[in-house]
């Protein structure tokens, strides 16, 4: 015989549709709070509870350390009493020990209580979550609980659906207690439990209300290929049979209409039309405009416009066709996904008349419907005096001219768009042709960039202190990286913040004067030794300078009018570019005038400015012995469109 406990586990677990794994998980949840509560034990203690289904009966068990000495029995148990529990335990090890209290007392039973009813609460709101997120896409049925003006509420199995005002039907009216079917839209995980909005406007209502009344939709046979809705007045449905010999349209419909009405007296007496899909977009939109009987339909496809199906109509079908207030087209436009235009027979036949004789071109290209031109001519007129309808064979006629001026136009239409789609390949071509040129002028101009210029800082280009630090904040530290910005245009350095058109010039400008080293240059000698080569050099008796020989000396700093230098001729003589040649040198002590370098007007210069023009001018300056002089004279590399052997020599 079952216990009284296991009959009222069963029975919640029956009621609140839950399992008994989850109901038990909070039974023993709740009987570790309730043991807590009672002894305040640590929360960071275990304690696990076990409950025996069949006797109810149940038991606590609390986690200690194995002591040698107890000073803590709430957390801490004796070697000994270990043992009796697990004999292979020593001290330092933790053992489950059996700590079920005899009465839990009032308030730890009210914690016990309301622990077990919040777990299965959250394990109510957890399973119904579970069940309608399920049901997404799908038809369920409810019961309107409460109206309000901004939704209606509908009352499910153990939860409520929101039916907003934007999902209802325009027109439709509610009242309390009514069953209603309803597609659930979207379901949503909150704290309060799943929220559920459900819809009765959605296209997708229909489509499931169709495969619940038409088998064959819902077995395979017949697919629904598209669905406009407009909800509340009137839709329209595009089948097509999957297996042969089935009827798409007769299935949807039955018998007498039976499975159709059932469908529009759920939906309130909204109008659906049944369509049969063709793989043809012309037959389509014919069949989609039903249900006016069209008499011609001109497909045209622009990449710019769109899809346009230009769809000719007996007078009297014109109104039928589009609609109250352009309904029928409207939703023909949104079944085939084409743009619509309509013109009655008339109105095209005019038109395609009116061509012909504004434009000389049109006659020579229709061919053989030239020939029908004056019949329709006449035809026009008699309609419009007797005000009778066409018969078949004058609106098969009309139809004839009407879709040759059309087709005529089309063609042209079509060249032109060829020719723009042309056009614009070949505009393409030229900007990637224009690109990749760009492209390989930029490897071309890295490939020229010296590799010397890697190794020189940006402090030794003479910029001035504003233009070097937005360089430098700009991640760029040597002469090589701004010459690879360079190479992409004067972009490439106007791109980077702080740097416009002026420190743009004062680069290219510094850049020009900077002279990239090719060998590597000597130190200058120290000061130290520049006072013995300079007494070496009084000592050593004058030599007249050889005949054709030049001493090159470069001159970093000129302090005194009197400099005594000496210099060695070397043993071999390197073979170097003539701008750079330097000829063998003879040992002699020369002398400098004063007046031998050209005075400069003073000219108030920031510090900055100074150095910068102090740089230019060590760089630029060069002392060479002359001939016919006998002396040293200091001279001047000229501009860099001038040849680079030329020197300008300046004299006091």
């Amino acid at each position: 015989m079952k216990s009284e406990f296991l009959l009222a586990f069963n029975q919640i677990c029956s009621d609140r549709g839950l399992s008994r794994e989850v109901v038990l998980e909070a039974l023993q949840m709740a009987l570790v709070s309730a043991y807590r509560r009672n002894v305040g034990a640590n929360t960071s203690q275990n304690v696990t509870a076990k409950i025996d289904l069949e006797t109810g009966r149940a038991r606590i068990f609390v986690e200690k350390q194995v002591v040698d000495e107890v000073t803590d029995p709430e957390q801490e148990i004796a070697l000994a009493d270990a043992h009796t529990i697990q004999s292979d335990v020593k001290a330092g090890d933790v053992v489950m020990v059996e700590s079920t209290p005899r009465d839990f007392g009032r308030i730890a039973a009210q914690t016990a209580k309301q622990v077990i009813l919040q777990r299965i609460r959250e394990a109510e709101r957890e399973a119904q979550y579970a069940h309608y997120v399920q049901q997404e896409g799908e038809i369920i049925h409810g019961t309107v609980q409460s109206i309000t003006p901004q939704a209606v509420r509908l009352h499910l199995e153990s939860t409520e659906a929101i039916l907003p005002r934007s999902q209802q039907v325009p027109g439709e009216r509610y009242n309390l207690h009514q069953r209603l079917r309803a597609y659930v839209l979207e379901v949503r995980k909150t704290g309060r439990g799943p929220q559920i909005t459900v819809s009765r406007s959605h296209r997708n209502m229909l489509r499931r209300l169709l495969e619940l009344e038409v088998p064959e939709i819902f077995n395979g046979a017949v697919e629904i290929k598209a669905i406009a809705r407009e909800a509340g007045s009137r839709s329209k449905v595009a089948v097509a049979a999957r297996q042969p010999g089935v009827d798409p349209v007769g299935a949807c419909v039955g018998m007498r209409g039976v499975r159709i009405q059932s469908i529009v007296n759920e939906l309130g007496g909204e109008k659906i039309d049944i369509i049969e899909w063709s793989p043809d977009a012309a037959t389509f939109i014919a069949k989609a405009l039903s249900p006016a009987k069209v008499l011609s339909v001109q497909l045209e496809e622009d990449p710019v416009e769109g899809k346009t199906a230009n769809v000719v109509v007996p007078d009297d079908q014109l109104s039928l066709a589009i609609g109250r207030a352009g309904q029928n087209a409207r939703l023909a436009a949104k079944l085939t996904g084409w743009r619509i235009d309509i013109q009655s027979v008339t109105e095209a036949a005019t038109w395609a008349l009116r061509r012909v004789n504004e434009d000389p071109d049109v006659l020579p290209a229709l061919g053989p419907v030239a020939e029908l031109l004056p019949p329709v001519a006449n035809i026009l007129r008699r309609h419009e005096q007797e005000q009778l309808p066409y018969s078949s064979e004058e609106l098969l006629t009309l139809r004839q001219v009407v879709e040759g001026v059309w087709g005529y136009y089309a063609s042209i239409r079509s060249a032109e768009r060829a020719r723009r789609m042309a056009e614009e390949a070949a505009r393409r071509a030229a900007i990637e042709a224009a690109e990749a040129e760009r492209r390989a002028a930029i490897e071309a101009a890295l490939a020229r960039i010296p590799p010397q210029a890697h190794e020189i800082p940006l402090a030794e280009m003479g910029l001035s202190a504003r233009v070097l630090g937005h360089l430098e904040r700009a991640g760029l530290a040597t002469v090589g990286e701004v010459m690879e910005h360079l190479a992409e245009g004067d972009e490439g350095l106007l791109k980077l913040d702080g740097v416009g058109p002026k420190s743009l010039a004062e680069v290219k400008r510094c850049l020009e004067a900077l002279t990239l080293p090719e060998v590597e240059e000597v130190a200058p000698a120290e000061e130290e030794g520049a006072a013995e080569v300079a007494a070496e050099a009084e000592a050593a008796p004058s030599i007249e300078p050889a005949p054709e020989t030049a001493v090159a000396v470069v001159v970093e700093e000129v302090s005194k009018p009197e400099v005594v230098l000496e210099t060695e001729a070397p043993e071999a003589v390197e073979q170097v570019p003539a701008e750079e040649a330097v000829t063998e040198e003879v040992p002699t002590v020369v002398e400098i005038p004063e007046l031998l370098f050209e005075e400069e007007e003073e000219v108030e210069i920031e510090p900055e400015d100074q150095e910068e023009r102090k740089r230019e001018r060590r760089r630029r300056r060069e002392l060479v012995y002359d001939e016919e002089l006998g002396m040293l004279v200091a001279r001047r590399r000229r501009k860099r469109e001038r040849a680079l052997d030329e020197w300008d020599e300046f004299l006091g």
